[in-house]
């Protein structure tokens, strides 16, 4: 995307999604350090909005959720984790009409190792078990949603998403009831299909 001609990067306010709580500034484990070694410092973006997960929890929520109020989001780029959350609406936490649109969550066992198995930490013990993230409603706020999941290893979530009841027990199923959401899968992930 940075080298594709005609993009008006310059009118581009950017977000990111769920951080976790406690990590180092530097790690690059956070998700906001990943978005801007990869993309955020490729483009010349009017502004960039972070979660911070060392701020009170509490009041970094309230503070990033005036922000996404302020600049309501166009599209939204995301995935969908092995149990089926999107962001880190993991099942346990996620609710279709949840009345926020930033809050602090547990994450839960599959979410956690989730990490471990796509490199991003050593071992369970590193990954944290909180952290901050846009529920539901504000992600699929958006008038389009771009939903990108490769992997064999995402292979029984793309089959629930498709194909089981929308329900919180699956909140990526939720992506079927908005008006313009895209997914995109490979071979191995669309496996079960």
């Amino acid at each position: 995307m940075a080298k594709q001609p005609g993009i008006a990067w310059e009118r581009v306010n950017a977000f990111h999604m769920d951080e976790y709580i406690g990590l180092s500034d530097d790690a690059p484990q956070r998700f906001g350090n990943f978005l801007k070694t990869r993309l955020f410092d490729k483009v010349p973006l009017n502004a960039i909005y972070y979660i911070n997960g060392n701020n009170d929890p509490g009041l970094e929520c309230k503070r990033y959720e005036a922000l996404l109020h302020e600049h309501p989001t166009d599209i939204v780029c995301m995935g969908i984790g092995e149990n089926c959350h999107i962001a880190f609406n993991d099942p346990h936490v996620a609710h279709f009409n949840d009345p926020v649109f930033v809050k602090k969550v547990g994450l839960d066992i599959t979410s956690r190792w989730q990490q471990v198995h796509d490199g991003c930490f050593a071992t369970l013990e590193q990954v944290p078990e909180y952290a901050l993230t846009l529920t539901i409603p504000a992600l699929i706020k958006a008038p389009v949603i771009f939903c990108m999941v490769p992997a064999a290893h995402k292979a029984e979530a793309i089959q629930h998403t498709v194909t089981d009841a929308i329900s919180e027990e699956y909140p990526s199923t939720m992506l079927r009831q908005h008006d313009n959401a895209t997914l995109f899968i490979d071979q191995d992930s669309g496996a079960l299909l």
